[in-house]
């Protein structure tokens, strides 16, 4: 007996629009994945776009970094993709993978390099983290399409 409540997937196509995960998972856990997604995505929006426009303590920061400023540009690039890719349900596991690899860098930065405290960069990490748990099954078949799929 199938619940009609939940959405199923017809076929394969369907599934890399919508996560299996998200279709059958409950209306409150959809909400709430779906606010860390937007809360993620503002977030990294604001802090591309200050990379991008060049604010005075960030450009100061990478420079004492040390890999000049291009870094910053790059960095505030692949913020800007990762935050969109959220959004995207069909690349949303690739943008939260993404994020969590940029905070992965900047806890290590604030550890090792820069004065101040990696705890922002830390909470940021564990909530892509989650995002990209929630797409865990979406990981998985791109990852088998790229590891058995090569011809």
């Amino acid at each position: 007996m199938q619940n009609s409540d939940r959405p199923t997937i017809k076929n394969e196509a369907e599934s890399t629009w919508i996560p299996r995960a998200e279709q059958s998972a409950p209306r409150w856990r959809q909400i709430g994945l779906w606010s860390v997604k937007l809360l993620l995505a503002a977030t990294f929006i604001a802090a591309g776009s200050a990379n991008l426009y060049g604010l005075p303590m960030l450009v100061q920061n990478f420079e004492q970094i040390g890999l000049g400023q291009w870094f910053r540009y790059f960095t505030g690039t692949l913020e800007l993709i990762g935050a969109a890719a959220l959004l995207v349900p069909a690349v949303a596991s690739l943008g939260a993978l993404l994020l969590a690899a940029i905070m992965v860098g900047a806890t290590l930065t604030h550890l090792f390099v820069l004065p101040g405290s990696p705890v922002p960069a830390i909470v940021l990490f564990a909530l892509s983290v989650m995002v990209a748990w929630a797409h865990r099954d979406q990981n998985a078949a791109l990852a088998s399409k790229i590891l058995v799929d090569r011809d």
